[in-house]
């Protein structure tokens, strides 16, 4: 399965157009958003996704009911953290990365995704992939990325927009 990650998108309209655009380009069948959409009016370029969503609340989403409300059959968000299964391997997905070494470290799941430090960051160990996609707004970085990962191989696509 291909799936699409990206996190911290801090309503830049035209990154997230970028990013939808890619990620249907790409064909991916599920994207995963790892915190920090902050505003509703983002789904106005969301809808366009091909696909639906799961998300993660970040520190700085506002008007979390209407955020919950707007992406209603699009996407469901989820509050801290966010388990799930996808061919067999498990996943976890977050915003800030409290306690991500030793996750990392402990080599309880097979795939780990995170957000907040704006930062790429990709390791593999034994058992696990850490994977923060960095910020897909580009606002700190000056740098915006997301990035693609086929859960069949587990390679991944970093994509600078």
């Amino acid at each position: 399965m291909l799936i699409g990650i990206m996190s911290d998108s801090h309503d830049h309209m035209g990154n997230i157009k970028k990013a939808v655009h890619k990620f249907n380009e790409a064909k991916i069948e599920h994207l995963y958003h790892a915190g920090d959409i902050v505003s509703p009016f983002t789904f106005n370029e969301f809808q366009y996704l091909n696909c639906s969503m799961d998300l993660v609340f970040g520190n700085n989403d506002g008007e979390k009911q209407f955020l919950i409300q707007k992406f209603q059959g699009k996407g469901v968000f989820h509050k801290h953290l966010y388990e799930f299964v996808i061919e067999g391997k498990h996943f976890l997905m977050m915003h800030e990365p409290n306690n991500i070494e030793y996750l990392f470290e402990k080599q309880t799941y097979d795939v780990i995704i995170y957000g907040h430090t704006h930062k790429i960051d990709i390791r593999q160990n034994e058992k696990t992939l850490l994977v923060n996609p960095g910020e897909s707004c580009g606002l700190l970085t000056g740098e915006p990325t997301i990035l693609t990962l086929d859960t069949s191989t587990m390679e991944y696509n970093l994509i600078y927009l």
